[in-house]
């Protein structure tokens, strides 16, 4: 049934299970599986699987937090309201407007990677045409009601499981069978006996955590997703705890086996790692099968792009956080507004394409990462306040609870600084930490602006 209640605001509670389940895996395997972890392996050897497995155990503390906060009121403002809540209305205004730029920024480097990858079939054609097509097919599907929306998501997130599953169970059967032409030298010593475990040292592993993070993002989006769930009281913490395992799976075991099946260093850093394996698997078509899989990769993510901005802008303009005419929705009861503006934005990357195709995908997933960031942070502050006022009487507690606070919300933030200072150390990586500062001082701006607005009305 739709939601009355003003909370919603008329969102339709039409999301079940397994559309959550598979929206947020959709979300989160794109490009920086199918296409970053290529230049991760070739930075850092095998060593990337400690990143990757470092990078899980904190997308668990943060997920479990933002789990217990969903159970705790399950709105599609997610974050951004609990950032109002429980660290006051600047955090929720920041972080509202922070994760639409992220998923604006994360649609654009998928949009990068359709152009990337459709090239492989026409190798003349533009980078940016196929990033125009692309945004106009999923802004077209994100106008319909959100349970079209599911199901075109559902199916998109099954294509790149099965074929994740696929790759592991090929690459189990060549290892421990000695199958085909990578049978003789397929082996687990393969993660070893190339330089050894880290070849390059401890270093380089560190700066993949760029990487690894950003191809982690979008795992949050299930707190989005809150305001149009069905029963949310069981949906919710049972996706959260679900989305954790199998994304771990996805991506320890696909690089598992992808670096034993094929040694770390014969790996092209330009090449799709699931295109190099499938093609020396001589599966018939391997290559553009897998393509066309990784273009699909990229499409959902990009859907679930769209998707979260607009249900993100709806938000902040209930709270009056934004432009009023983001809080209508359309016949569909789909925020159609902040749809619309949001694919107007990520025609930027269309433009990117034109001018500078080769750098944009970097450029972009770094970016991204800072917005990334700043919401993985305060979902934990958020959770610790939350804690807080539990203690102290004022709000009820939640039955799906996070483990090891408040610690675990003290190290996991003290890692995101971490992966944040990290930046500064790759020239390509820097132009984050150069545009962050930028971006907040406009959010500061613009809520300056807004306070002045709110107290001139009440003056009068």
């Amino acid at each position: 049934m739709p939601a009355t209640t003003p909370e919603h605001g008329g969102l339709a509670r039409n999301l079940r299970n397994r559309h959550i389940q598979l929206i947020a895996i959709g979300g989160t395997i794109g490009v920086g599986l199918f296409l970053g972890s290529a230049k991760a392996i070739h930075a850092a050897g095998p060593g990337l699987l400690l990143a990757y497995l470092l990078g899980g155990v904190v997308i668990f503390f943060i997920m479990r937090a933002l789990g217990e906060l969903l159970t705790y009121r399950p709105v599609a403002g997610s974050f951004a309201s609990y950032a109002e809540e429980f660290c006051g209305p600047f955090a929720g205004f920041v972080t509202g407007w922070s994760y639409w730029f992220m998923w604006v920024v994360i649609a654009m480097a998928e949009l990068t990677a359709i152009g990337i990858y459709v090239r492989y079939w026409l190798p003349e054609l533009p980078q940016w045409v196929p990033a125009l097509v692309a945004l106009v097919l999923l802004y077209g599907s994100n106008l319909l009601a959100v349970r079209v929306f599911g199901e075109l998501e559902f199916w998109f997130a099954l294509i790149k499981v099965v074929t994740i599953v696929a790759l592991i169970l090929a690459g189990l059967a060549v290892i421990f069978f000695h199958l085909g032409e990578l049978g003789a030298t397929a082996s687990f010593a393969n993660l070893h006996s190339h330089g050894g475990f880290m070849p390059f040292g401890v270093l380089p592993v560190l700066l993949t955590l760029q990487i690894v993070m950003f191809a982690y993002s979008g795992v949050e989006l299930i707190g989005v997703t809150a305001g149009e769930a069905e029963n949310p009281q069981v949906v919710l913490p049972r996706a959260t705890n679900g989305v954790i395992l199998r994304i771990l799976i996805f991506y320890l075991g696909a690089l598992l086996v992808i670096m034993s099946v094929v040694p770390w260093n014969e790996l092209d850093p330009d090449v799709s790692p699931f295109v190099f394996v499938f093609q020396k698997l001589q599966v018939p078509a391997a290559a553009s099968l897998i393509t066309a899989v990784v273009i699909t990769a990229a499409a959902s993510s990009c859907n679930s792009g769209l998707f979260s901005t607009g249900r993100m802008l709806w938000s902040l303009a209930q709270r009056g956080h934004g432009p009023q005419v983001f809080a209508r929705l359309n016949a569909q009861q789909v925020p159609a507004a902040g749809i619309h503006a949001s694919a107007a934005v990520m025609l930027l990357a269309v433009v990117l394409n034109y001018w500078v195709p080769k750098e944009v995908f970097t450029w972009v997933t770094s970016i991204t990462l800072i917005g990334t960031l700043w919401t993985w942070g305060i979902i934990l502050v958020s959770h610790r306040n939350y804690r807080l006022a539990v203690r102290a009487g004022r709000v009820a507690a939640a039955p799906f609870r996070m483990p090891g606070a408040p610690y675990a919300n003290w190290a996991v933030l003290a890692f995101l600084v971490v992966v944040s200072a990290l930046l500064w150390l790759d020239k390509d990586t820097r132009v984050a930490l150069f545009v962050a500062p930028f971006w907040f001082a406009l959010l500061g701006v613009g809520y300056a602006s807004l306070r002045h607005r709110a107290d001139r009305a009440t003056a009068t």
